[in-house]
């Protein structure tokens, strides 16, 4: 017999539990269906496993460089499985911790692979979603008054380049390594393919990135790419651009992988242990119904307004499976105001120029607004102010002094178009510059804030102050 609910989720990563937890806080009867785990790919194959082992990374990097700090060290060594140990414990932490949350909202939570029906005799509208459950049970049929779709999205891999889990790689099977490999190629210089040339590099390995694009991190601000190119060259890592990888020439053995590259009508070959794909993510639709709706899809993701809804109005899409920016507190938001559209509670769009993102690389890159290069384009005149983290003392007394913040104001208004950092724990700060984003702040407002002293923060006040000339500390 069918189940009723006011609201039927279907995926429970960051975006799905998130919505779910709002929903019963409204009073709503909720479900939500996952044929993984509570917490999806964030939780178990993406944000919290590849920071865990970035902490690792950082934390063996300081350590064999102690002497800098007065504190002698011998026989510093990485033991892996232990690495790896501790990223699974804080895993099992966090996943304890929300299915305690789906108990305490009486979220009803179905292990299985959810999918639309469309119109039936339980429910004139297309909002029947039928449930194979996983481990054997019966299968489930659940009525939702509203469905989200929270499917989230997958590793994009490459024709020719088949992922085998052993030397072809996506970051999904990497994080299962039992041990480190001595080489690795990387094939992709995005976030995540430099989120793990610099883990990889810390923890000793010799590492070379693959870039098809004429730099690594093309959406990032054109001076934070310069910097994080020379930052991961410093530690070791070869980057190629402009690199066109030859699929066909592909070879493997039992022990490495070697491919042909292109780069300025120049062909060179390399061979690592193993090669990692970082060439992006697609949207999971296929397989959830969507051919028995009337929801539109577009180069791979699901078509919505500002609200979320589909085509369907009573069935709404959030997170990587709309596209957009496929980040977790991005999935988050839009789960709340999707579920704040459908209890009639009038939410605010998103606006996702004020969106702040984030680099676990070390050094950490954030950034929130317009690029420079955007700015311009866009018909803006820019005045810009950097500070660099060297002129910092706290970043001296904690060793890390490589990088700067760079403010980007409209010249017109003294607006804030957009605020880039790269360097010790910017990821931390970015919330400061994402606030004042929001509130259209004025640079000389940030550089009116008072920012303690010493901390790292100071830098934002300074790069303020440098876009009038004002710096103090330059």
């Amino acid at each position: 017999m069918a189940e009723e609910y006011d609201l039927v989720i279907l995926g429970a990563g960051t975006g799905g539990y998130v919505a779910a937890i709002r929903a019963a806080q409204y009073g709503l009867k909720v479900a939500i269906v996952e044929k993984d785990k509570l917490g999806g790919t964030c939780l178990h194959k993406g944000c919290i496993p590849s920071k865990a082992l970035l902490r690792s990374a950082e934390v063996f990097a300081t350590v064999k460089r102690a002497d800098d700090f007065g504190v002698s060290t011998s026989g510093v060594s990485l033991d892996f499985s232990k690495v790896q140990k501790r990223k699974e414990t804080i895993i099992k932490q966090l996943y304890q911790g929300v299915k305690q949350l789906m108990n305490k909202g009486k979220i009803d939570v179905f292990e299985g692979t959810g999918r639309i029906l469309g119109p039936s005799i339980f429910s004139p509208t297309p909002g029947t979603v039928s449930v194979e459950m996983a481990n054997g049970e019966e299968n489930k049929m659940l009525i939702g008054q509203n469905v989200i779709i929270a499917t989230g999205s997958s590793a994009r891999t490459i024709a020719g380049l088949d992922v085998d889990g052993s030397q072809i790689l996506t970051s999904e099977e990497a994080l299962e390594l039992e041990s480190l490999p001595t080489s690795m190629i990387i094939v992709g210089g995005g976030v995540i393919g430099i989120e793990w040339a610099s883990m990889l590099a810390d923890f000793g390995v010799d590492v070379t990135v693959l870039e098809a694009g004429p730099q690594i991190l093309p959406t990032e601000d054109i001076d934070i790419t310069r910097e994080a190119t020379k930052l991961l060259k410093k530690k070791g890592v070869q980057i190629m651009t402009s690199a066109k990888i030859d699929v066909d020439s592909l070879e493997k053995s039992e022990e490495h992988v070697s491919i042909t590259y292109e780069m300025n009508e120049n062909k060179e070959r390399i061979q690592a242990d193993k090669l990692l794909l970082s060439v992006g993510r697609r949207a999971n639709v296929k397989g959830i119904g969507l051919e028995n709706t009337d929801i539109e899809v577009e180069d791979g993701s699901i078509v919505v307004n500002e609200f979320y809804q589909t085509k369907e109005s009573h069935i709404y899409a959030i997170g990587d499976v709309i596209g957009g920016l496929q980040l977790a507190h991005v999935a988050s938001h839009e789960g709340l105001i999707a579920v704040d559209h459908l209890a009639r509670k009038k939410p605010t769009p998103i606006d996702y120029l004020s969106v702040p993102k984030c680099i676990y690389s070390h050094p950490e890159i954030a950034s929130v607004g317009l690029t420079e290069e955007e700015a311009v384009e866009k018909g803006y005149k820019v005045k810009v102010g950097r500070f660099p983290f060297k002129g910092i003392g706290k970043a001296l007394v904690f060793g890390e002094t490589d990088g700067f913040v760079k403010l980007i104001a409209n010249e017109e208004n003294d607006d804030l178009l957009g605020i880039h950092m790269i360097g010790p724990h910017v990821t931390d700060m970015i919330s400061e510059a994402a606030i004042a984003k929001v509130l259209d702040a004025a640079h000389w407002e940030v550089a009116q804030t008072i920012h303690p002293h010493p901390t790292l923060s100071e830098i934002i006040g300074e790069a303020a102050l440098a876009v009038d000339g004002l710096a103090i500390h330059s």
